[in-house]
């Protein structure tokens, strides 16, 4: 992997962003993170993964839903380090209704910030990816970039035009050094939906343990969630020389969901 390149993940302040964050950080690269959350709340997070890896770390908390605001995150990251070479749109929200009661402002802010804010940042960093002949852009799409559930319109939609933007500026980049994946994950095992389990069990009159099979992991054939770590893992991969040729694909990591 070329030596110090600087990454930036988008909603990286917990979850899947962070595991990302970590595992750019391992591989040598300085990386600016960007949430919502005051710079206090991030800040142990932050001074670790500089301490441990040697590596320099920022935290942006950036307005992804404007489009001003996923600009000036390209922007902080430039001046802050020289260049983006690594750009990670993770950040997103979820709102689950049918489509007659969907609240208008639900749809726009799903869209904002699941889609529009990858097309702006990726607006932003992509001029000075062409320029030095290198760069990796990996958009956390979802298996819903795949295959639809119902209730999801917005994020379903989102996530499906994630993936075709992926596509889109992969060959519009495909010369230039340049490589655009999504990675399409099934249900992720992070802390959020951790916190659901016990209020869902209580919910639906069924155990924890039956939240985790027969509800959350119901289309993912494995019945295991995946994994920050596998996550990372695959980001790190697609920074890598061994993936030079990949570009422009949605790559399913979802327990098998997708494949049925």
């Amino acid at each position: 992997m070329p030596d110090r390149k600087t990454a930036v993940v988008t909603g990286s302040s917990s979850g899947i962003g962070l595991g990302i964050a970590e595992g750019l950080a391992a591989a040598g690269m300085n990386v600016m993170m960007n949430g919502i959350e005051p710079p206090e709340d991030v800040e142990g997070d932050r001074s670790r993964l500089e301490a441990e890896f040697s590596v320099t770390v920022a935290y942006s908390r950036a307005n992804l839903m404007t489009p001003e605001g996923a600009r000036s995150l390209i922007e902080a990251a430039q001046q802050t380090f020289g260049t983006v070479d690594v750009l990670v749109n993770n950040a997103g929200i979820q709102f689950v209704s049918p489509i007659e009661e969907f609240p208008d402002e639900k749809w726009q802010a799903i869209l904002s910030l699941n889609l529009s804010a990858a097309f702006h940042t990726i607006k932003a960093a992509i001029g000075g990816m062409k320029a030095r002949g290198w760069g990796r852009i990996i958009n956390i799409a979802s298996a819903h970039g795949l295959v639809a559930s119902p209730y999801k319109s917005a994020y379903v939609a989102a996530k499906h035009g994630l993936v075709g933007l992926t596509k889109t500026i992969a060959l519009e980049a495909a010369e230039d050094g340049v490589t655009v994946n999504a990675i399409c994950p099934g249900y992720v095992w992070t802390p959020l939906v951790e916190k659901q389990i016990p209020d869902t069990a209580e919910a639906r009159g069924i155990t924890e343990e039956e939240v985790k099979r027969d509800v959350l992991l119901a289309a993912q054939p494995t019945k295991n969630f995946v994994t920050v770590d596998e996550m990372a893992a695959l980001a790190v991969f697609l920074c890598s020389d061994g993936a030079a040729s990949i570009t422009g694909t949605a790559l399913p990591v979802d327990g098998g969901w997708t494949a049925q």
